[in-house]
């Protein structure tokens, strides 16, 4: 009885594993639906098969299989459903998971990669305000905020202060006195909505036109000169920088 080498039999194991696959374009050409019972084999037995020799044959089995499937898509529903079915048990018999591997990864391909995460939020600009202070304007950058122990609870907002002559004075400063309904006697009763006066000579944050500057108040758009009128004091530090 002849001896066969383990490489033999690998060979003529994959040669017959081709052919079987081959045999399911056949089975297209002349119509025929494949059974359960034909279509399924057992597993080739022999591990010896290299890798790069199951990576081919994983390749022919897959190749073989879709050719079946895209001419089955001519048979009738009825035949072609049974077509591909019965091709992919005999791929599976053979393959196990190639079918499910194949169909994952071209899955992988289709799904669109993950959005880029958020920059980070850039740290909040306190410039030399101190924590201690309530409120803080930043003069050079035409904005102020308020704050509690240091941490940042409204802002920053847009402001206007005091123009060339009549600028606004740096420093630290205290609130003083609030007056909701203000006017400027000085300035033929301009209306200063929600006064909020922290020096001695009549500066003070109120409601007016950001967009033009003061004698030396400080402007706020109307919601935020509400929330500085609700929120700071007599005593709250203000800093001028």
């Amino acid at each position: 009885m002849p001896m066969y080498s383990a490489r033999t039999s690998s060979s003529v194991a994959m040669a017959a594993i081709r052919r079987f696959l081959a045999t399911g374009i056949v089975v297209l050409t002349f119509g025929f639906v494949l059974s359960p019972a034909t279509a399924v084999a057992a597993p080739v037995p022999g591990s010896s098969v290299g890798a790069a020799g199951s990576s081919t044959l994983n390749e022919d089995a897959w190749n073989i299989r879709n050719d079946i499937h895209q001419r089955s898509n001519g048979l009738p529903p009825v035949i072609g459903d049974g077509v591909r079915a019965a091709t992919d048990s005999a791929v599976d018999a053979f393959f196990p998971g190639l079918i499910a591997q194949r169909n994952a990864e071209a899955a992988a391909r289709l799904t669109p990669p993950p959005p880029p995460a958020p920059a980070p939020t850039p740290e909040f600009d306190r410039g030399s305000c101190p924590p201690a202070a309530r409120a803080c304007i930043d003069l050079t950058n035409q904005r102020s905020w308020l704050q509690d122990n240091g941490q940042v609870i409204h802002g920053a907002v847009p402001i206007s202060s005091g123009a060339v002559g009549w600028e606004t004075p740096k420093g630290v400063h205290y609130v003083n006195r609030k007056v909701k309904n203000e006017i400027s006697r000085e300035f033929n009763n301009a209306p200063m909505p929600y006064s909020v006066y922290f020096t001695n000579n009549g500066i003070a944050f109120h409601e007016g036109n950001v967009n033009l500057m003061s004698h030396g108040c400080i402007h706020l758009n109307h919601s935020d000169a509400v929330k500085y009128f609700d929120t700071l004091q007599t005593g709250d530090m203000v800093y001028v920088y």
